[in-house]
């Protein structure tokens, strides 16, 4: 077993060195756990999540791979076979779909497959979405592809302290994880507890509570929800901000509650609204909470286009404005409600 000096058990640390935290004590406490990818050995990753592990668990434990997605997958699903628990990085979110197959070919299926004979403890952490001014390739919003295909668990963090425990909790699980990583969120930063658990993975946490609108948020849509959520309350909206975590599994209870206590839902999700996680989260809620509801559920999403060009790329992102304009929309009188739902 390698031996390494034991974390402080409260720190303050961003979010990129929490999930680096996360991956030194797994691999602390077991040697079965291997870190590999594109650059992620010397170098320490593109964002330096994987910052010194090669250094201090040694080139067998943290190491670079070849430019090949789908290698990368294939490697780690018979690593699988032989009793090891990979953790491989797609450097980018678009980078990943050479890797798509493997993924929903194999990584999702194996379990069923054999009858539960056959288990892939991996984990496929994928830095997503946008907001660092990057480019096509660079910031899509994938996280659909996943929690659309059956067998496959979808984590999306969007606190420090979530990244650290559940990046341990996908490490632990016998099953595979995508593991979503907001690529604008690594930077932010706020107290870690590397002792103390936060709440299971498939529970959602109510970041601010509100009694007249309900903003269903993940991953990099957290923040700019809670911002809206601020600036609603200066127009006199009382405002719920719910965080998903994950969402397979989803915290259906956790959201149809809230839902049933405002009356009101705004979806927010940095993807394309068509045919993604924000439509099945709005379907969802219509269809349980439709007696609780005083107007259509609304979504506010990225635009049905191509990642634009760093320079337009804030008309693209679910924004405070685009969010207060969908609260306004809700029926907030005895008119009948006038507009459409298209995101």
């Amino acid at each position: 077993m390698t031996t390494i000096d034991a974390p402080v058990r409260t720190s303050s640390l961003t979010f990129a060195k929490a999930i680096n935290q996360a991956l030194r004590d797994a691999m602390t406490e077991n040697d079965d756990v291997l870190v590999f990818g594109e650059d992620v050995g010397t170098l320490g990753g593109v964002f330096r999540i994987t910052d010194g592990l090669t250094r201090d668990f040694g080139e067998d434990r943290c190491f670079d791979t070849p430019l090949a997605e789908s290698g990368i997958v294939g490697f780690a699903i018979g690593l699988c076979y032989n009793g090891f628990r990979p953790v491989v990085e797609m450097q980018f979110d678009a980078f990943a779909y050479p890797a798509f197959e493997q993924i929903a070919s194999h990584v999702a299926k194996m379990h069923n497959r054999t009858a539960g004979n056959v288990t892939l403890p991996m984990v496929i952490r994928v830095p997503y979405a946008g907001g660092i001014g990057g480019v096509e390739h660079h910031c899509d919003s994938s996280e659909g592809y996943y929690a659309h295909t059956p067998g496959l668990k979808v984590y999306t963090p969007a606190t420090p302290q979530d990244a650290y425990w559940m990046l341990r909790e996908a490490i632990a699980d016998p099953d595979p994880v995508i593991f979503m990583e907001p690529k604008v969120l690594y930077w932010s930063k706020a107290d870690v507890d590397t002792e103390t658990p936060s709440a299971p993975v498939g529970q959602a946490a109510v970041r601010r509570p509100g009694k007249e609108v309900t903003l269903v948020a993940y991953g990099p849509s957290l923040p700019v929800s809670l911002k809206a959520a601020e600036a609603a309350a200066e127009e006199g909206y009382d405002v719920e901000v719910v965080d998903l975590r994950s969402i397979v599994p989803l915290d259906d209870k956790s959201v149809m509650e809230s839902v049933r206590r405002t009356g009101r839902c705004v979806v927010v999700s940095e993807a394309q609204g068509f045919a993604g996680v924000a439509g099945e989260l709005a379907s969802r809620i219509a269809e349980r909470c439709f007696h609780s509801l005083a107007a259509p559920v609304l979504r506010v999403s990225g635009l049905p286009l191509p990642y634009p060009a760093p320079m337009l790329e804030h008309t693209y992102l679910p924004g405070v404005d685009r969010i207060l304009d969908a609260i306004d929309r809700l029926q907030w009188d005895d008119e009948p409600f006038v507009g459409d739902n298209r995101g």
